[in-house]
């Protein structure tokens, strides 16, 4: 096929060899796949942001930082550069959360490069050696939704420890490999302890689970599993290897109905000595 415009620094870079077909076209980039001497991987070409429809929510971007000053100031003011900068560093997330995540051991394609807004990584596979499909293609076995969900649950697990919360986890950037699930997408991963809104994502990213699979499994439907694991994690119990139960009992404080009565006779006491004095002064 004919080499796409931004695929060519990679070429003359002697990064890939040859692209071989377009593999997909999302709402954040393009994938191709390419040839590099003996192995075929895969290419993801990021759109620029008007071209895009998932928008940079600043519930994501909340807390990233640049280590350049004059970025920064730059991506506040939202200048032109600083749209450029801001740009870059949205990408540059899904590669950092990308080889911080594989170093933990989580299950997502491995990273080989990153240049000139293009990411090159593994390809991933199904079983006859074909680009694997989305887990939103697939049907399963009552089993076999358990399995894989309780796969991606630890995939959670193991990326919550490494400190990264996907924030967008769905059927729908999640692969079938060869050898199970594989997560996608991350330009969207935030910092799990340095993000308000990280404990209401890593529930989402679990309940979105627990639906999906909840269709061929309904017995999950009853499950609370985020919950449960945010609450490890924010006691500092998590740990990889984890046993998880599926339930959470919300502790609740036992109402002390006396104070909040003394509470009420103290408001009376001082809204009628207020009334008192301002009769007195009348």
């Amino acid at each position: 096929m004919k080499t796409p415009e931004r695929l060519r620094p990679l070429l003359d870079e002697g990064l890939i060899d040859s692209v071989v077909r377009q593999l997909m076209s999302g709402k954040e980039a393009m994938v191709f796949v390419v040839r590099c001497g003996d192995d075929t991987r895969c290419a993801k070409v990021y759109k620029e942001a008007t071209h895009r429809s998932f928008r940079q929510a600043v519930d994501y971007t909340e807390n990233r930082k640049t280590k350049n000053s004059r970025q920064a100031r730059a991506m506040a003011k939202g200048s032109k550069f600083g749209r450029q900068a801001q740009e870059a560093a949205w990408q540059s997330a899904e590669v950092d959360a990308l080889y911080r995540l594989a170093a933990a051991g989580v299950r997502v394609p491995k990273p080989y490069n990153f240049h000139e807004g293009v990411l090159l990584m593994e390809l991933v596979c199904d079983e006859h050696g074909d680009a694997a499909p989305r887990l939103n293609d697939m049907n399963f076995t009552p089993e076999q939704a358990r399995g894989h969900h309780q796969t991606l649950l630890r995939e959670v697990v193991r990326m919550l420890c490494a400190g990264v919360v996907h924030g967008d986890l769905s059927e729908f950037n999640i692969l079938v490999s060869a050898d199970g699930p594989v997560i996608i997408d991350l330009p969207q991963a935030v910092d799990a302890a340095g993000n308000n809104h990280a404990a209401a994502m890593l529930e989402r990213d679990v309940a979105n689970l627990r639906n999906y699979f909840g269709r061929f499994a309904p017995e999950l439907l009853g499950t609370d599993y985020g919950r449960e694991i945010w609450s490890l994690y924010e006691r500092g119990m998590l740990q990889p290897d984890a046993v998880l139960t599926g339930r959470f009992d919300r502790k609740l404080k036992p109402v002390d109905l006396g104070a909040v009565l003394r509470g009420i006779d103290d408001a009376k006491d001082e809204e009628a000595a207020r009334r008192l004095r301002m009769t007195e002064a009348g």
